[in-house]
């Protein structure tokens, strides 16, 4: 699937993808009780939400922005009242979620190959390396490519074209690694190749008209794509 004579370039998206943004849903659990898992997936939704209004408006916030400001609507929506330190704790998990399980292994046997790996995120530069660094698995990385640069978000056109320019990639040998199929979506119509992380069987992919490369449902699926 790839051209023999050049190694693919991996922009691999992080909340979601590899960092699971759920991890947050122990420190629910002892505020909320049993909305904990559905206070989470609003929370996680109303995020993006926020990113991609933002993009638009050209009002730029970093994402810990748009996060503490979809905490302030998830409270409100479940019409919970949490205290100013309670907040603060959940948004300090928020900065230390833990990687999904298969993440380390895939990551250790792609980096044997020699393949170009980023970490490519909506998330500022500082918070991208603090989730790494606290996952353990920021040495399996190049660099890590942030948006905070353009000061939007994807799935704008231009932070894909970014990320071709910082890795100096083509965009025929680029492949983006997300779950979120808005990103995927994104990477494939700049020209990149996309892998869609189906991390879930009842996850739906867009019918946009648009395609994954491939799906997969893990990353250890991934590894035998890139096969020397």
């Amino acid at each position: 699937m790839t051209n023999a004579s050049m190694k693919p370039s991996l922009a691999f998206d992080v909340y979601g993808t590899l960092i699971d943004t759920h991890g947050v849903v122990t420190a629910l659990r002892s505020m909320v009780g049993a909305q904990a898992q559905a206070f989470s997936q609003t929370w996680r939704d109303k995020q993006l939400e926020y990113s991609f209004r933002r993009g638009l408006q050209q009002d730029y916030q970093h994402f810990g922005i748009c996060t503490r400001d979809a905490l302030d609507y998830t409270c409100l929506f479940y019409q919970l009242e949490l205290s100013a330190a309670q907040k603060n704790e959940l948004l300090a998990v928020y900065r230390v979620l833990p990687a999904f399980d298969d993440v380390a292994a895939a990551l250790a046997q792609l980096q044997q190959r020699d393949i170009p790996m980023y970490a490519f995120s909506n998330g500022s530069a500082d918070a991208v390396e603090g989730l790494l660094q606290h996952a353990g698995i920021r040495t399996y990385f190049a660099g890590v490519v942030s948006v905070d640069a353009l000061q939007t978000f994807k799935p704008n056109p231009a932070v894909y074209q970014h990320f071709l320019a910082q890795s100096g990639a083509p965009a025929t040998q680029a492949w983006l690694i997300s779950s979120n199929p808005f990103d995927v979506i994104g990477a494939v119509n700049i020209g990149m190749q996309a892998a869609w992380v189906q991390r879930s069987s009842t996850a739906i992919f867009d019918p946009w008209g648009v395609e994954p490369t491939v799906t997969v449902s893990g990353l250890a699926e991934l590894v035998g794509l890139f096969e020397n």
